[in-house]
């Protein structure tokens, strides 16, 4: 194509991933992934919404179906020293700005957040060995606790394949660190540069 710039191919290999279809994001992505991390969880999301998730096993909020704020879980996460960090490509939802306030800002909640206007992708990154890439946003609706009649149509993948992941960690931290913003042609449009912090 003309104008764009030409990147080079990987070269085509065999992966093993499991399909991730609906309500299994919640089990897969949430559950098993994020809630569990030591190291890291670096997620990209065109949507940035309240997400509830289930309250921790043998807690009082768990024994009455008590729901959380994924932003606690957030902050349980980083108190454990997980560097959590969420790159955004729109205005987070009213619910969730306020939930972050209520807890005192993001540094408080244990999240490092980044806003890129162009971010569409939907990826999730947990310490450099679980990869999801689907269709899910970080919103209730794609990623939440929700039912079945109520929750969005969805379909990702989850590998460890040690390829993938170095390649979209590594897409994933040149936007959150401004590589990206220099041939940027929306910059006169971005809120905040990401190159400018």
């Amino acid at each position: 194509m003309r104008g764009v710039a030409e990147t080079s191919r990987p070269p085509v290999r065999r992966v093993a991933l499991r399909l991730v279809r609906d309500g299994a994001h919640y089990d897969e992505v949430i559950c098993r992934a994020i809630a569990a991390a030591r190291v890291s969880v670096w997620i990209a999301t065109a949507n940035l919404k309240e997400l509830h998730v289930e309250a921790p096993v043998g807690s009082r909020a768990r024994a009455k179906g008590r729901m959380m704020s994924v932003l606690e879980l957030f902050r349980s996460l980083g108190a454990r020293g997980v560097d959590v960090r969420v790159l955004h490509g729109g205005l987070p939802s009213g619910p969730f700005r306020t939930t972050l306030s209520r807890m005192g800002g993001s540094r408080a909640a244990g999240v490092a957040l980044r806003r890129c206007p162009r971010v569409h992708l939907k990826m999730i990154a947990v310490d450099g060995a679980v990869l999801y890439l689907g269709s899910a946003n970080f919103t209730g609706a794609g990623l939440g606790v929700r039912s079945a009649g109520r929750r969005n149509f969805e379909a990702g993948i989850v590998t460890d394949d040690e390829l993938l992941l170095d390649e979209m960690q590594a897409a994933f931290e040149a936007i959150w660190s401004g590589r990206e913003c220099g041939a940027c042609r929306l910059r006169r449009e971005c809120p905040a540069p990401l190159d400018a912090r």
